[in-house]
């Protein structure tokens, strides 16, 4: 294998959350009493975090204290059904457990809450990585690489050790911060001439794509 760990972004790159924060964004909404948005707008919107995902959200001129009331709504809806219509991408499975097998060190950093993230690893993946982290108060979010430097830390392994996957430009950029190399995914939540744009090298258009990147 070229790498000894690989990090994975969550949203977009392992699995399919879209329409769960679809309907929790429009549950926080609804409740402030503020119009929904699209699936495709909410689509843009992620990958900041939640309280990026309720400003943008929000229209603009929002006052702030309603932003964050929209974020508690969001917190608490997204929290009881962040499993309704989530599901892997197709392959995901497989190839995860090719890369555990062939002795990678596999890791999770997500922008989404960590309580969700960690809700989502041990339901959907359960024992299949050494290290998971997701946005905490007292570490700073991607695209500092904080949360990257903090698993290769337990994974016990250096940079030049380390790719990067994920699907968006939040992790191009992450992975640049690190020192990295950097895969992109394209079927996740932004379209590949769009991530081009924004300095994306290194494309996998599926799971058997992927694979090949990590073990060339």
């Amino acid at each position: 294998m070229r790498y000894k760990a690989v990090v994975f972004d969550l949203d977009g790159t392992l699995l399919d959350t879209l329409e769960d924060l679809h309907r929790a964004t429009n549950h926080g909404l609804a409740a402030c009493g503020l119009p929904p948005r699209t699936i495709d707008e909410v689509r843009s919107f992620v990958g900041n975090g939640y309280r990026q995902l309720a400003r943008l959200a929000s229209p603009a001129g929002t006052p702030d204290e309603v932003q964050e009331e929209v974020l508690a709504h969001f917190n608490e809806f997204y929290l009881a059904h962040d499993q309704d219509h989530t599901a892997p991408y197709p392959g995901i499975r497989k190839l995860l457990d090719d890369l555990a097998d062939a002795g990678l060190h596999l890791a999770v950093v997500s922008n989404k809450g960590d309580a969700a993230v960690q809700d989502l690893m041990a339901h959907y993946f359960p024992g299949t990585f050494e290290a998971v982290a997701g946005e905490r108060a007292d570490v700073r979010r991607k695209p500092a690489p904080d949360t990257v430097h903090a698993v290769m830390a337990q994974m016990g392994v250096s940079t030049d050790e380390v790719v990067y996957v994920g699907d968006s430009e939040v992790d191009v950029l992450t992975a640049a911060n690190v020192g990295c190399d950097c895969i992109i995914v394209t079927w996740g939540f932004r379209n590949r001439d769009y991530l081009a744009e924004q300095g994306a090298r290194v494309f996998a258009d599926t799971t058997g794509e992927l694979a090949r990147l990590l073990e060339a």
